[in-house]
């Protein structure tokens, strides 16, 4: 649908362009009022004409009704701020993404060593999941092994929640975390 929506949006460009021509074209002088007197005439009498003439109207009313009031890209937008939407026989199924952040926080803060955690989703459109983790860590953690087990956690924890498959989850240490003895002895 898409591609109709673009095509007619092309050839209604084309017409308000003409029109504009013919109207500064009139306001020069440089176009007789006759002309184009004769070809409206032509347009509304002649049978094949005028009935190509209606159905483009209409259709192009329609178009612009539908711009105008049902806006698409809208939706789209607003389903992929609330989360994921999952559809089957039964009705629908809004994950949203505050949800999301809250099993993905519910995972995270199961490690011990993690002290605090600021969790990004996005979702693209066939609903894969990409998680991205910044995190702030104890000192004596191995830093390649958390993360490796938080990662296979995550995916775990998600599928078996809610069924969905997380593509990838990326983990960004953003500080380590000193012990309280090294800051009491400095």
């Amino acid at each position: 649908m898409k591609f109709i929506e673009r095509l007619v949006l092309i050839i209604y460009s084309y017409i308000i362009l003409l029109l504009a021509v013919v109207l500064c074209l009139l306001v020069f002088k440089w176009l007789s009022f006759d002309v184009v007197t004769n070809i409206i005439n032509f347009i509304v009498t002649d049978v094949a004409a005028s009935k190509i003439t209606l159905a483009i109207s209409v259709i192009f009313m329609l178009l612009s009704i539908k711009c105008i009031f049902f806006d698409s890209s809208s939706k789209e937008a607003l389903k992929e701020s609330q989360g994921i939407l999952l559809k089957n026989e039964n009705g629908q199924l809004l994950i949203t993404k505050e949800t999301l952040d809250n099993m993905v926080k519910s995972v995270v803060y199961e490690f011990s060593n993690i002290k605090e955690c600021i969790p990004k989703i996005s979702v693209n459109e066939q609903n894969e999941i990409a998680v991205t983790l910044q995190i702030i860590v104890d000192e004596d953690v191995v830093i390649k092994d958390l993360a490796s087990n938080l990662q296979n956690k995550v995916k775990e924890e998600m599928k078996r929640t809610s069924d969905l498959d997380v593509k990838e989850v990326n983990v960004k240490i953003v500080n380590v975390n000193k012990s309280e003895r090294d800051t009491k002895a400095s």
